[in-house]
């Protein structure tokens, strides 16, 4: 199911968004989060693809050119780990990254959810505003983290 989310405000200035994985463009998602994400330096290109192959994916385009990008892990009945969210940066600061957000939350496929996550160093007055907040209980919460080998 792809879903083009239209918001008046947006679409008259030359915006839209799609979870269309036709209209992703790799390079751009792949060169953001290998180069100037502070999560995913030194990305391997086949994690990549492997990623977004296996995600619901959601991008921000103007004019038909991709500025911004999300991905969600989920089985769409009980969770969804959201992550790999970047606007680009000629467009930051216009609203677009909260667009997004509406976007993903109201999506038919993520509804019902028992439990949403994400990791974030930086956002967090953005995610608040969707209902993210701390963990509750972070001392039930383990993990495995292999950082990225640089080549």
């Amino acid at each position: 199911m792809h879903v083009i989310i239209n918001d008046e405000v947006f679409i008259k200035k030359g915006f839209h968004i799609s979870n269309d994985p036709n209209l992703l463009d790799f390079d751009l998602i792949y060169n953001y989060l290998d180069k100037e994400s502070y999560w995913a330096k030194g990305i391997p290109v086949e994690t990549v693809r492997r990623a977004i192959a296996g995600s619901l994916c959601f991008g921000v385009y103007y004019e038909n050119k991709q500025v911004g990008f999300a991905r969600i892990i989920s089985d769409k009945a009980t969770f969804a780990y959201l992550c790999d969210v970047f606007i680009s940066a000629d467009f930051k600061r216009m609203g677009l990254s909260k667009w997004m957000m509406q976007t993903i939350v109201q999506h038919p496929e993520l509804q019902g959810l028992r439990r949403w996550s994400l990791a974030t160093a930086d956002a967090h007055g953005l995610y608040s505003q969707f209902g993210f907040k701390q963990l509750s209980k972070p001392e039930n919460w383990m993990e495995i983290f292999t950082p990225y080998q640089s080549s």
